[in-house]
């Protein structure tokens, strides 16, 4: 069995997986399961009342948990794959836990092939940092604190660039964190 397939399998089973993205370390579980969410939150020792992302292998994938409008899909088809965690409507599968009762779920595509070959086995996942909130991000599987003691499985990707993903609401046209890509995007919304 590939360290992919224990991770995947590990997913599948309630599980928690770090793995790398172009941005940090990510921890991974099924977002779609309440029980593996909530075991993400533990890890993190993260506030229930703030949201975790989910994670995608393309755009196609995405229609199915999410319901873009025709803005967002466009914006979507130019910086994703990539850095950028934009907000979208929800669909009903996708759980209260990991929107924090939200109608819109930060939807990410990352633009790692390690990542990207985990999602191609199971989707959606988790996507958050590997970090135990409040603490810095992880950059290389060294730097990982006591998360590792949550995680089945951990992903070997080697260094990743650090610098978190920005944060989007196309349809308000607000970027709520700025990270890679930031200025790109903000011309994109400004031309819009």
């Amino acid at each position: 069995m590939t360290d992919l397939d224990a991770a995947a399998a590990a997913i599948e089973s309630g599980e928690l997986v770090v793995y790398p993205t172009e941005t940090v370390y990510g921890l991974g579980a099924d977002a779609l399961d309440p029980a593996a969410v909530e075991a993400v939150f533990e890890a993190k020792g993260r506030d229930r009342d703030k949201p975790i992302s989910l994670a995608v292998p393309d755009a196609t994938t995405a229609l199915e948990y999410t319901a873009p409008t025709t803005a967002e899909r466009v914006f979507m088809h130019e910086f994703l794959p990539g850095p950028v965690t934009m907000l979208v409507d929800r669909r009903e599968m996708v759980p209260d836990v990991l929107t924090a009762g939200r109608e819109q779920v930060g939807l990410r595509i990352p633009d790692h092939q390690l990542a990207l070959e985990l999602l191609g086995r199971v989707e959606p996942i988790t996507a958050t940092s590997a970090n135990v909130s409040g603490q810095p991000s992880a950059r290389r599987v060294a730097d990982l604190d006591a998360i590792t003691e949550s995680a089945s499985v951990v992903l070997e990707g080697g260094e990743t660039a650090g610098t978190g993903s920005t944060v989007v609401d196309v349809e308000a046209g607000e970027i709520h964190r700025r990270g890679a890509n930031a200025d790109a995007v903000e011309a994109w919304l400004d031309e819009r």
